[in-house]
């Protein structure tokens, strides 16, 4: 799968690679943390027309997100389709072999690190 992938990549950025064990899938992830990965797997979709929305769904939240936000969060009700594709696997037992991956857990430590300045009057 990894020549048709370099292939897909090139088009399709926002694709990801994830292997476990023997078994490689091509999707969109959704969500990456410590313990779980979920992710569109698109080898489950069998329609061509359904093939052609899940990637034009994809490039839309690659070129109009800021890729922090998952998928079906960013594109709403219009990905609600595919919720079938969704596969979720034990952190542990996965890699990423290329493609981007979002975390949610890091749009918050960025919230938390910001800081606040308060300015006071010195009485006079």
């Amino acid at each position: 799968m990894n020549e048709i992938f370099n292939t897909l990549r090139d088009k399709f950025p926002f694709l990801s690679l994830i292997k476990k064990g023997d078994l490689e899938y091509v999707g969109i992830v959704q969500n990456e943390d410590a313990n779980v990965i979920s992710f569109y797997d698109y080898g489950r979709l069998m329609m061509p027309q359904d093939k052609m929305k899940f990637l034009k769904c994809g490039e839309t939240w690659w070129h109009e997100s800021n890729r922090k936000l998952p998928i079906n969060i960013f594109l709403k009700g219009e990905f609600r389709y595919f919720r079938s594709t969704l596969v979720t696997l034990n952190s542990k037992d996965v890699e990423i072999l290329h493609g981007p991956t979002v975390k949610l857990s890091e749009i918050s430590k960025k919230r938390l690190k910001r800081r606040t300045i308060q300015l006071v009057r010195r009485p006079t």
